[in-house]
């Protein structure tokens, strides 16, 4: 992935709202947003990445939201970072999650990675390139990019200027801002090369219900369809 943006603790009714586009070999297997079948404590919907097992962007039941997107670094590859982004979803919440982070990558070997943790109580962004650094959001919308791609810095920046806008004043008005900008190839959300680009995007809510918007395929393109979601009690 390598546009996230997070609506976080912005709008009452939907303390979570978060936009992402997957940048991604164009010819790499992956499956649209389900649940996971997989025994675990918390029951997670995110699409999956068929050729490493793992995903990039998901949501468990409980609300709590994982996103990833890449650092270009020297490290060793190591393992997967999409297992890492399940292993962080099945820990249930920001804290823990945190945690796991932290002692996997002291005892692990993974490539550069930011990756997003959120829930409707604490929010943090963890950043590795050999050090791990961690910071608490504050209520705001942060977008993170692919840390040393081209024109990385531009982009957060133009999305980001996009987003907040004259801000929308609802949940429901920032996703449909959300949607526009990721199919915007003037500010770099939507990327079309060869061989690889933007695959597919993602508008995850987490207010009383949590829902699931998906396209699969460049968003620009491809209309977005709703891909499932939980009931809060």
């Amino acid at each position: 992935m390598c546009t996230l943006a997070v609506a976080w603790r912005v709008y009452d009714d939907a303390p979570v709202v978060v936009a992402a586009n997957r940048d991604e070999a164009t010819d790499r297997p992956a499956t649209p947003p389900h649940v996971w079948s997989e025994a675990s404590d918390a029951r997670i919907l995110a699409p999956r990445d068929e050729e490493a097992g793992g995903t990039w962007t998901g949501v468990t039941d409980a609300g709590f939201y994982v996103g990833l997107t890449n650092r270009w670094s020297d490290l060793d590859p190591g393992r997967s970072r999409g297992r890492l982004v399940v292993d962080v979803l099945r820990a249930g919440d920001p804290g823990r999650a945190r945690a796991l982070v932290e002692r996997e990558v002291a005892t692990r070997d993974y490539a550069g990675f930011n990756i997003v943790l959120a829930s409707a109580e604490r929010a943090y962004l963890l950043r590795w390139d050999g050090d791990l650094r961690a910071d608490a959001l504050e209520p705001g919308v942060t977008v993170v990019t692919t840390t040393g791609a081209p024109d990385a810095t531009g982009r957060r920046t133009r999305v980001r200027e996009a987003l907040t806008r004259r801000r929308p004043g609802s949940a429901a008005g920032f996703r449909g801002r959300a949607k526009r900008v990721l199919t915007a190839g003037g500010v770099g959300a939507c990327l079309h090369g060869h061989g690889y680009g933007t695959r597919s995007s993602s508008v995850i809510t987490v207010g009383d219900a949590i829902r699931y918007e998906f396209a699969d395929g460049p968003p620009c393109r491809t209309p977005y369809r709703d891909a499932g979601g939980f009931a809060r009690s």
